[in-house]
């Protein structure tokens, strides 16, 4: 039975009584601060917004016995005159909660210390967690025999005496129950149990599932009090897992479980984040799964008449992108992460106003309203790029009329041309010219790019810029150019160590991505990781230019990525069981050859009379994985940093990870040849025509490695741009030369020519032969 069924049994919706009841409440709240002249004191599941706000019209049978029973309660704290009553007020006079980011915490709840000491409740000590013998093989006899006798009560207890209150969810499901160990790496719930428990829930009866839900409601409303035990952190973990949430019928109580949540202080968060990171990737996964649909169908509700008023719950989406967040940090500190850091993407995002939530950011930055620019994992690289586009289009705009006003006030004649970088150069001279133009224009950078090679005529639509880069690109990461060192073993290109007098080519590549990204080119490079981590160290520039840039925290794992063989030796140095010091005879000096000359290092002052020894021999490798990586080639790298920002100079930049960066630069690895077939363009050939219909049932047999190898020799790049194969204008067009020639390819327009070969078998050879034999815009 799913949860939609079992739970839309009852004639009336849950949440409409419940709402009467608020109302209800609130009045007799009222009665009694008029009568006792107090000031009126909200329990925190209403202290921060308000209260609960009118919920969803579900599919739930009423809560009339379980209001009841809270009536009871309150009047019964009412008589024992307790100054704390619990209050809900009614929902048409609801205060939003103050939105959840960065810096709001635990300070969003009334602390008892803020209260006269008149109306302070003494600190009651700590309770016990009751005994509870039941075990999961009880429980799995119990589920076993309801199946086959229909006979459900001794199921029907356990959860509804398990989901009354945090301390018997700690009865139930904590190992050692009454021992007190707060660990943070160990959560000491039974996990297998836990996932057991739930995944029976969804196949039991209506009247267990609202039992469950009733019971967490009432945990909900009870357990809001001070600072958290660890034994509440351990029922919001435990409640954070229920798989009920996952209908919008369950979205209002599931609200303000993930608003308790998210208001925690941060000691509280950083044990949930280490209890998250021991979850099973499933588990994690649907967990994500089940917050980013929450937010969605917030922002987009199927049936908006299901929730409450936008309005009236502003809280919903900073709770659930917060305990999202926490999610993200326990993620990251996994080596390797559970899931990718793409399923934390809401693509549900890429709809609303970006631009309106990258200005409040810029506005308010990280305390004072809520943005999703906050929590930039949310956001899909697409989305980001959106938002770099159009900050970048605002910037060129601004500079654009500011050179007119100059212009103008200076009674000169305006020229199209000053609303442009224009860049002129001779293909023999081209690093020359380019690095000249640049440098000549950099206040100009920030213009949209157009090329010109001098001698040629033609207008630049596109085809010219993207030869320039592709030129340039090539020339500058040639081996015998001596700017970069290609290693095969890895295929990515780093920067050469060689001290010189001037390292503005270096610049020149930085201003050269920037500029890519700036104008959206996507460039043939290979970079490895790292470098785009130290790119964004800092993501903005510092003012003081004495700060260091481009000084990424680099690890063993980075120096695998380019020069593997390296990096396994020092693996195996750290390994070495025997006697480092005699064995291997090191000190902490490295040395390097220039121009065939062998220079020594030291790693640290005087390094070079400190021996390796077993005891210090982790402290070598970071020193010896930091001057590779940071310190041997510091003035190459920084001088790249500063031409990248030189263009890229935006805060949208602090939205990305080192990863966006690389694809918003190279383009993303992940091929979709049906995607690119249903987005090429035709030029003399129809999409029915045969010899089209083979080039498709070829390519799409193809290898993947075949499949790269043919983007790359028809638009300069294997990599696909990041709004996907739309984006990339494919096109193929019909040549009447003779089928006994090869293919040939336009990259700068990213248009192969096919001649109209008469076979399948004819055209699969031909293709294949041009597309691996290619380099560039010739044969090798």
């Amino acid at each position: 039975m799913s949860v939609q069924t079992s739970l839309s049994a009852g004639s009336e919706p849950l949440f409409t009584d419940y709402q009467m009841e608020e109302e209800h409440l609130g009045s007799q709240e009222e009665k009694e601060r008029q009568r006792d002249k107090l000031p009126p004191i909200l329990c925190a599941a209403s202290a921060a917004s308000g209260g609960m706000e009118r919920g969803a019209k579900g599919h739930f049978s009423t809560f009339s016995s379980f209001i009841s029973t809270i009536n009871q309660k309150k009047e019964a704290a009412g008589n024992r005159n307790s100054p704390t009553q619990l209050v809900i007020p009614n929902s048409k006079n609801v205060r939003d909660l103050p939105p959840i980011c960065l810096d709001v915490r635990q300070k969003q709840r009334i602390s008892i210390d803020t209260l006269p000491p008149e109306m302070k409740a003494p600190i009651l000590p700590e309770p016990t967690i009751p005994m509870r013998s039941r075990t999961l093989r009880d429980f799995q006899t119990d589920l076993e025999k309801a199946k086959s006798t229909g006979e459900w009560k001794a199921v029907y207890d356990f959860y509804l005496t398990t989901f009354d209150s945090f301390l018997e969810l700690n009865a139930a499901f904590k190992k050692d129950v009454n021992v007190s160990i707060n660990t943070i790496e160990d959560s000491r719930i039974n996990t297998k149990f836990v996932n057991t428990v739930y995944d029976a829930l969804l196949n039991t009866s209506q009247d267990i599932q609202k039992a469950v839900l009733k019971g967490i409601i009432n945990s909900l409303l009870r357990e809001w009090k001070g600072p958290r035990t660890k034994d509440d952190l351990r029922a919001y973990f435990i409640l954070t897992q229920n798989p009920q949430f996952s209908s919008t019928s369950t979205y209002v109580i599931y609200a303000h479980l993930l608003r308790q949540i998210a208001t925690l202080s941060d000691t509280d968060h950083h044990f949930l984040i280490n209890w998250f990171k021991k979850m099973s990737q499933k588990r994690f996964k649907q967990l994500v799964d089940r917050l980013l649909q929450f937010i969605s169908l917030r922002l987009f509700p199927a049936k908006p008449e299901e929730f409450p008023p936008l309005a009236k719950c502003t809280w919903w989406i900073p709770s659930a992108t917060k305990v999202l967040a926490l999610l993200n940090a326990a993620n990251t500190l996994c080596n390797p992460p559970l899931i990718s850091y793409t399923d934390f993407y809401n693509s549900t995002l890429d709809h609303i106003d970006l631009m309106e939530e990258y200005q409040t950011w810029q506005f308010y930055g990280n305390s004072h309203r809520f943005s999703f620019c906050q929590f930039p994992f949310i956001i899909s690289i697409a989305a980001k790029k959106v938002i770099i586009q159009k900050d970048s289009e605002q910037q060129m705009i601004s500079i654009a009329r500011q050179s007119l006003v100059d212009k103008v006030s200076r009674r000169q004649k305006p020229d199209m041309n000053m609303l442009f970088l224009n860049i002129k150069v001779r293909r023999l001279q081209l690093v020359s010219d380019s690095l000249d133009e640049l440098t000549r224009k950099r206040t100009d950078l920030k213009k949209k790019l157009k090329v010109t090679f001098v001698g040629e005529a033609g207008l630049d639509m596109g085809g010219l810029t993207k030869e320039w880069f592709l030129l340039l690109i090539r020339q500058i990461f040639r081996p015998d150019y001596g700017m970069f060192t290609y290693h095969k073993d890895s295929n990515f290109h780093w920067f050469s160590s060689y001290k010189c007098d001037n390292y503005s080519e270096f610049r020149l590549v930085g201003t050269l991505m920037g500029l890519a990204v700036y104008n959206s080119i996507t460039l043939d490079i290979r970079f490895p990781p790292c470098c785009y981590k130290k790119l964004l160290s800092p993501p903005i520039v510092p003012c003081d230019q004495n700060v260091p840039v481009g000084i990424g925290s680099v690890t063993l794992d980075d120096l695998y990525q380019i020069m593997p063989e390296l990096a396994h030796g020092l693996n195996e140095l750290l390994t070495y069981e025997g006697n480092v010091e005699e064995d291997f005879y090191s000190t902490f000096q490295v040395f390097q050859e220039e121009f065939g000359v062998i220079k020594s290092y030291n790693l640290k002052p005087s390094g070079d009379k400190i021996p390796v020894t077993n005891q210090n021999r982790k402290e070598y490798v970071q020193l010896y994985v930091d001057f590779l990586l940071n310190k041997s080639i510091y003035k190459q790298f920084s001088a790249f940093y500063y031409g990248f920002h030189s263009v890229c100079s935006s805060n949208a930049l602090m939205l990305l990870r080192p990863e966006e960066v690389e694809i918003l630069v190279c383009g993303s690895p992940e091929l979709d040849m049906l995607a690119l077939q249903k987005n090429t363009q035709y030029d003399g050939y129809l999409k029915t025509d045969l010899t089209i219909r083979h080039f498709w049932d070829v390519v799409l047999g193809f290898p993947l490695e075949l499949q790269k190898k043919l983007l790359h020799f028809a638009t300069g790049s294997d990599r696909v741009p990041v709004g996907g194969m739309a984006d990339l204008n494919f096109k193929i067009s019909k040549t009447e030369t003779s089928t006994n020639w090869l293919p040939t390819a336009h990259t700068c327009f990213n248009q192969l020519c096919l001649p109209p070969y008469k076979t399948k078998k004819e055209l699969k050879q031909k293709l294949t032969i041009a597309i691996s034999n290619a380099e560039g815009f010739g044969l090798q």
